[in-house]
């Protein structure tokens, strides 16, 4: 996502390079590519008009610093815009009321059930709820067996009742029953239309009116560009939502629904569904999203996933075996396997600053570890815990085994060595002070 916007603001801000200081004329032609790169996102052109104007006025007349190019200044108006444009800060999920009722509402085809199933696991694992979802969908019944599905895999109760075609009714018996059941939050997947009609309108209003939900998500496929805005006007027009969510985020989308819609409805971005996973849901940061369009990386979210995967136990144990240089490959693959939970790996990198931009064109497998995982399951578990015992003819065997070659074999022996010295390397305090020391001193000849 975004990828095509970062790459022209980028070429817009090379403009300035070597200017002495931001002038109404040279900041002409870097807005006039920065509203162009905003509109090939498929920003709405008042708001790229209004965005570009807003930037001009605030750069123009700034004293560019002798440490600072014109360029890195506009770069720093431009990502304090983008934050504002965006929301601010982010808008948390309301979770008030005993139990809490989630209205989830839009077009058919947005990711509605999907996301129901996100949103019910992330209540249950990061918030500590004890979600019920209900099917709500009376006309598409693929939804209702969609939605059960996804309620088994993550472990969460599902209300539904095929025969009913009583929306308000299967709402009112679901609230009861998480009452009953003690469910602190009711997530209701109403039905879409393939359009924006009357009749979906009415029904979803009377919904509403029925449950006084304390939390309505308005649900948008992020690919649909400048229709997304329409439809989310129309909807907010008639229910006053609460909160946008995003998905599709991870799809070939140029972004510009994510930068005009805040603006239009006034509501905030409150998720984004970035793949297939129940996992792929992240919390809406302006400030980040801001970073990863200007390519300043977003090490914050790197970390939490990064967090999210990796106990302080686990890490503590590790830390133990790395000070006894008992590293192994069991250990290698833990590790290859927490990153493989952290998500999608191409936008991984993408949250790297500097990274992000140098690898766009390479293609980034979700299976890259694949080959990685066949060599270590083809070594006995006496190889994994002692390497040092792989020779020559056990390379061999391993290689046949795993359906790879010897090179690669040899290949990932040395990886995984290199590995293991500067983890020792980074156990050891005085080698690393006696490293660090070195490092100015190698720097300066």
């Amino acid at each position: 996502m975004f990828e095509n916007l970062s790459d022209k603001l980028d070429r817009a801000f090379k403009i300035l390079k070597g200017q002495g200081q931001i002038t109404e004329i040279n900041v002409a032609e870097t807005l006039k590519e920065v509203r162009k790169a905003l509109l090939d996102a498929d920003v709405n052109f008042k708001i790229a008009k209004q965005f570009t104007e807003t930037v001009k006025e605030k750069a123009l007349g700034q004293s560019v610093l002798t440490a600072i190019s014109p360029g890195q200044l506009m770069i720093k108006v431009v990502h304090q815009e983008l934050i504002q444009l965006m929301g601010g800060q982010k808008s948390d999920i309301q979770l008030g009321g005993n139990p809490t009722i989630i209205l989830m509402v839009g077009l058919q085809g947005s990711g509605k059930t999907t996301f129901s199933g996100k949103l019910a696991n992330y209540l249950k694992t990061k918030k500590g709820k004890n979600p019920l979802l209900v099917a709500c969908d009376i006309y598409r019944p693929a939804a209702i067996e969609q939605l059960k599905v996804l309620g088994a895999q993550i472990g969460v109760d599902v209300f539904a009742d095929p025969d009913s075609k009583d929306p308000i009714s299967i709402s009112k018996r679901a609230i009861q029953q998480a009452r009953d059941n003690g469910n602190s939050v009711v997530i209701i997947d109403t039905a879409g239309r393939l359009a924006i009609d009357e009749l979906m309108m009415n029904e979803i209003a009377a919904v509403k009116k029925a449950i006084q939900p304390h939390e309505i998500l308005f649900v948008v496929d992020a690919m649909t560009g400048q229709d997304a805005v329409n439809t989310a006007k129309a909807f907010n027009e008639k229910l006053n939502f609460d909160g946008v969510v995003l998905t599709k985020l991870d799809g070939d989308t140029r972004g510009g629904a994510a930068l005009s819609i805040r603006y239009v409805v006034d509501k905030p971005i409150k998720f984004v569904g970035t793949g297939e996973k129940m996992e792929a849901l992240d919390v809406f940061y302006p400030e980040r999203m801001a970073d990863r369009i200007l390519g300043m990386g977003d090490v914050l979210s790197l970390v939490e996933k990064a967090q999210e995967q990796f106990s302080e136990e686990e890490a503590r144990k590790l830390q133990k075996k790395i000070a006894k240089n008992q590293f192994d490959f069991n250990d290698f693959l833990s590790q290859l396997q927490q990153i493989k939970k952290m998500g999608n790996l191409k936008d991984l990198v993408g949250m790297i600053p500097g990274v992000g931009k140098s690898l766009k064109d390479l293609d980034i497998k979700d299976d890259a570890f694949k080959g990685i995982e066949a060599i270590i399951f083809s070594m006995t578990p006496k190889e994994r815990s002692t390497p040092d015992l792989i020779n020559g003819s056990r390379r061999k065997r391993i290689a046949e085994g795993s359906g790879t070659n010897i090179q690669e074999v040899n290949k990932l022996i040395k990886q995984f060595e290199d590995t293991r010295k500067m983890m020792k390397m980074m156990g050891n305090k005085e080698q690393m002070a006696k490293m660090m020391r070195i490092m100015p001193q190698g720097g300066r000849r």
